[in-house]
């Protein structure tokens, strides 16, 4: 079956094939997207992908505003229903009428328990259709940021949805296969021509895309994509001029990338931070000698962990800089992020030390750590392991690819992992109900990221006060609340803010965005 996709999809792009004269854009990247599903695998090799392929209802302008997209205008006819006059004459790629059936059927997709979009619909009971070109979004509830989430609603076409069978998500963690999982049909700048998971995946210019005469669109017309898991062989390809875009350049090339010929680096910041991730559920932990007992659910022992890590040491050996401490789980740039109180934990080992005995481990204890076998992940846990050693905490690293990382901590088989977490919306709610909120009824959507199963009454209330609170400032305050309860309760533990650097070829002219994505659209290659 797979095969036919492939030899389709090549048909496909033949079709579509960029004139002789047209610009190609040839990125590489150290992991594929995991699938093409537009409302699963929530994460953001996926998000960056598909964006290009996939639109929704706003969009975010070149200045990072909120702009029309799919929709042309909105409205509050009352509190609890948004009006969208909806763009005429739009088609999806495969030809097919843009109306407002594709967003009651994208609306009802997203919100399903399979999916792992439903933050980006906060909010939203079901949408109803007023006529071709005008579609309502029916709140449950207030959403004070409802703009900011739509950005990352993606709209899919009924019709085609209806044909090849994926009416509803893809199972994406029991691994399931679906033809949405592997083709696409969407309304944006760019089309899918042909897809070999894990080798390249090429995309070319939607010629009847709406927005053609945008005045900050580029000239790139076709994109190859191909993913190279070394990271030496990666800038290799880029410094031989084979590839013209690695946007995860390693830490360690890119001092070394500013000064190569035909290279430029392209700085740009991210609101994601990098943290620590444990068990504080279960009573007798997984992947540890220790019997009986679950010590990660100890405060003294969260505390020992945090106050024996060296973030200032591992930005500075590990990601050369390029990073920020944190002690909060949400970075700068979000909004609701608290200067006022990000403050990392000081490293002090001697306490640690004293926690540890205090908590009844003074000889420590041995425990698994996950890890995505990518840079920074990886090169973090080699770091953070001798600074556990020395309060006598030994790990055992276990290495997993980032495809399968998701479906593991999703089953909760894990004690101890480094994960990364930004936020779409760029505003702090998103991550804290993902990473904190306790975990909810399956298809929720809350606690979706909060695999170690941490649990405090208090912050699930104050999250829910956040989620409709729609005066800016008793928000802000609330947030803050938040984030002074995770900081009490070691409740991740946070290492750094991580930096953004594209490494490109000179004659490429790529404007970088704060949320760290790839708008191919406003590309050029010169």
């Amino acid at each position: 079956m797979r095969l036919i996709i492939l030899v389709f999809a090549a048909i496909l792009g033949a079709a579509y094939l960029p004139a002789a004269h047209a610009k190609t854009l040839r990125v590489a990247l150290s992991d594929d997207a995991t699938t093409l599903d537009p409302h699963v695998g929530n994460v953001a090799v996926n998000n960056r992908l598909l964006n290009n392929i996939y639109e929704g209802l706003v969009r975010r302008d070149k200045d990072f505003n909120i702009a029309p997209s799919l929709a042309v205008s909105w409205t509050q006819p009352n509190a609890k229903t948004w009006r969208f006059k909806l763009r005429a004459g739009v088609t999806f790629h495969d030809g097919s009428p843009f109306t407002a059936d594709d967003v009651v059927f994208s609306v009802g997709r997203a919100l399903h328990p399979l999916s792992s979009f439903k933050a980006s619909l906060q909010g939203v009971a079901t949408a109803k259709k007023i006529d071709d070109l005008t579609v309502d979004l029916l709140m449950a509830e207030p959403n004070p940021i409802m703009l900011l989430h739509l950005v990352s609603f993606q709209i899919m076409s009924k019709t085609w949805s209806t044909k090849n069978a994926v009416l509803l998500p893809q199972n994406y963690a029991d691994k399931e296969e679906t033809f949405a999982s592997r083709a696409t049909c969407g309304t944006g700048p760019f089309m899918l021509a042909s897809r070999a998971p894990d080798v390249k995946t090429v995309l070319v210019e939607n010629k009847n895309w709406w927005n053609r005469a945008a005045t900050d669109r580029g000239n790139v017309s076709a994109i190859e994509w191909t993913p190279i898991k070394s990271n030496g062989t990666r800038i290799a390809a880029l410094v031989a001029g084979s590839i013209d875009f690695v946007p995860d350049s390693p830490y360690q090339d890119r001092e070394r990338l500013k000064n190569t010929a035909g290279v430029s680096l392209l700085l740009g910041t991210e609101p994601r931070v990098l943290y620590l991730g444990m068990d504080q559920s279960r009573d007798q932990l997984l992947y540890s000698n220790v019997v009986g007992k679950n010590p990660l659910k100890d405060l003294r022992v969260r505390q020992a962990i945090a106050h024996a890590i060296d973030a200032p040491l591992i930005i500075s050996k590990v990601a050369r800089g390029y990073g920020r401490a944190t002690g909060l789980v949400v970075g700068k740039g979000a909004l609701g992020y608290a200067p006022e109180i990000d403050r990392p934990t000081a490293v002090d080992v001697p306490r640690a030390k004293r926690l540890m005995t205090e908590a009844g481990y003074a000889k420590g204890f041995e425990l698994g750590l996950d890890c995505v076998n990518q840079s920074p992940f990886s090169e973090v846990c080699l770091g953070i392991a001798p600074m556990l050693a020395a309060i006598g905490i030994k790990l055992n690293l276990n290495m997993v690819s980032f495809t399968n990382i998701f479906s593991k901590l999703r089953k909760y088989d894990t004690s101890f992992y480094v994960m990364g977490y930004g936020t779409s919306t760029m505003d702090a709610y998103f991550p804290l109900e993902a990473i904190l909120n306790s975990v909810g009824a399956a298809g929720s959507g809350r606690g979706d990221g909060n695999w170690g199963r941490y649990e405090n009454p208090k912050v699930d209330a104050l999250l829910a006060q956040i989620k409709v609170e729609m005066d800016v400032s008793k928000r802000n305050t609330l947030i803050a609340d938040v984030f002074t309860i995770q900081q009490n309760d070691v409740a991740v533990i946070p290492i750094f803010q991580m930096a953004g650097a594209w490494a490109v070829r000179k004659n490429i002219n790529a404007p970088i965005a704060p949320n760290n994505y790839w708008y191919f659209y406003r590309f050029s290659v010169n």
